[in-house]
This record gives structure tokens, sequence and C-alpha cells, in this order.
């Protein structure tokens, strides 16, 4: 299979939740991690904020094969609180189901309204233009859920024949171009003068990008995806002459899908020196550095 979403792992997007293994109440994943809730049925590839997600991503047709089932006209909206419209029976949103041979055939979940171009019974090829991502059925992120059945049972592409072994992962995937997805990382980073609320950060607009050096503060953030409880982030800021001005490390308490950590200083008497200031954003699994991502900004 071919990615079905129109985007640079790890860079412009990530895989968020992949299968859930484990038969009972509790969850996981392929490696046997984290990286999945229970009874979950698909891969999870998710933009970084709901700015990504408004300027257009499109979904693609992960093989050849002829379209089976199409919904459209549901409403995109966040399923984050009591105010969110009811989805029962219509998690998956808007949505398609293209049939392949040999009794396979994926499901996209949480189009756009109003995006999908294709209709039941169209023959499409791998890479054909579906739709685009959105909001719409169960979500809470921006995201393209795509579930993989053959004969009516879920497959996970990165496991597919549900044989798991934790020291030595599957290596004869389904996946023809999606590269080995991390047991989480960072979505995201930047600067701000002070804390910023989580709905900005998942907004895509919590980074400042014209700071001063007599701003109220320099503070660096980080959003994160996968953390597992007893997990390190660390947070830097190196100040021109390439010294740190501050340094946090942070231990996680509990495994999370999604969180963001944030920390700095207040600015001193006189000002910040003037300059490029580099913010690194660490996270630790035991003790290898599972990812990094670096912020830059300069203050004038």
């Amino acid at each position: 299979m071919a990615q079905p979403i129109d985007c640079d792992l790890g860079i412009d997007c990530h895989i968020q939740q992949v299968v859930d293994h484990d038969p009972t109440a509790g969850a996981s994943d392929f490696r046997c991690g984290s990286l999945t809730y229970d009874g979950h049925k698909g891969t999870d590839f998710a933009l970084p904020s709901l700015a990504a997600q408004a300027a257009g991503v499109a979904v693609l047709a992960a093989a050849d094969g002829v379209v089976t089932g199409v919904r459209d006209g549901m409403a995109d909206a966040l399923q984050v609180d009591a105010t969110a419209p009811d989805v029962s029976g219509r998690e998956c949103g808007n949505g398609i189901v293209i049939s392949h041979e040999n009794g396979w055939e994926t499901q996209y979940c949480h189009l756009a309204q109003g995006s999908i171009s294709v209709s039941n019974g169209d023959l499409v090829t791998a890479g054909t233009p579906l739709g685009q991502v959105g909001l719409s059925g169960q979500t809470q992120f921006p995201h393209l859920h795509l579930s993989v059945r053959q004969n009516g049972q879920v497959v996970d592409p990165y496991d597919p024949d549900g044989v798991i072994s934790c020291d030595a992962p599957e290596q004869d995937w389904l996946w023809s171009d999606v590269t080995p997805t991390p047991p989480g990382g960072i979505i995201a980073a930047g600067f701000s003068d002070a804390v910023p609320s989580y709905d900005a950060i998942k907004a895509g607009n919590a980074a400042a990008d014209d700071l001063t050096t007599t701003s109220d503060a320099l503070v660096l953030w980080g959003y994160m995806f996968g953390a597992r409880a007893a997990d390190e982030l660390r947070l830097t800021i190196i100040g021109p002459d390439m010294k740190p001005i501050f340094e946090n490390v942070q231990t996680l308490e509990r495994t999370q899908a999604q969180l963001f950590r944030a920390g700095g200083r207040r600015t001193p008497p006189g000002g910040w020196q003037p300059g490029l200031h580099i913010g690194l954003v660490e996270l630790f699994r035991d003790d290898r550095r599972l990812a990094v991502l670096k912020s830059e900004i300069v203050l004038n």
C-alpha cells in the first residue's frame, strides 16, 4: 500500500496511533508499546495543527481498487466538549471504502465536509486523490484514520500476520513507501513571551515571531505525541553566545497520546542579549534520545 495522505511523515505529519493488538481491556501496538488505545482498528495519520488542516491536505487511495462506499455531509467539528454533535453510529465521519482484490478493502475516515471527489463505482489507482483531511466524526485532532481489512477482519499494515514479537517487530509490512513510525515524538516547538494555551498550540498559532530583548519573558514550548510515563523532556534555550540561558528536565508522570510542556525565564533587568536564540526540545526514553526539535528566534 502507498501512503494515503499527501504529507511528509516526520516533518508535517506523524502517525499518532496504530492498531490495538491486545484482545483484553488493555492496549498494545505492534511493538508492545502504547501508540494505540483499546479497540483501535486503524492507523491515524495526524496533522500538527488545525491550521495545517485548514490549509488543505489531500487523502489518497492506498492501492488500486473500486469505490464501494461514500459518505459526505457531516460537519467538521472536534469532539472535545459537550456541545459537539452526536456522531453515534457515524464515528468514521465523512469517509470512503475502496475494495481491492482477494477480499481486501481500505476505509478512509474523518474527511472534510464537501471535499470527497470520488463516487461509488469509480475505479481508482494508488495515489488517486479522494478528498481532504477533515474533522468529521469522532475526532479530537485533525487526522486521517485508515482501516485495512481482509474478508472483514482488521489487519494491521505494520504487522499483517498479527503475531507480535516485542523485541523483533514485523518487517513484512503492507506499506510500500511508509517509513517506520517512531513510538512517540515531538510535533512542534516554538518561543513565546508566556506559557501558551493548549488551544493555541493545537490551533498552530502559539509560536511568536516578534519577540524583542525587552519582552516580558522568553518561554520555550514543545508539543509531543506518544509520551510514556517516566519519559524525560528536556527544554534548553541557548543565547547568541552559544551558552545556555535556560535548562530544564521534566520526568513525565503518565502516558499520554498528546501533551505539551513549556519553560523559560522572565526577562532580566536590561533585557536579553540581542541576536539569535535557539530552543531545543528533546524527548528521552530509557536513556535514549527519542526525538529532538529545534526552534530559533532573533531578538532585536
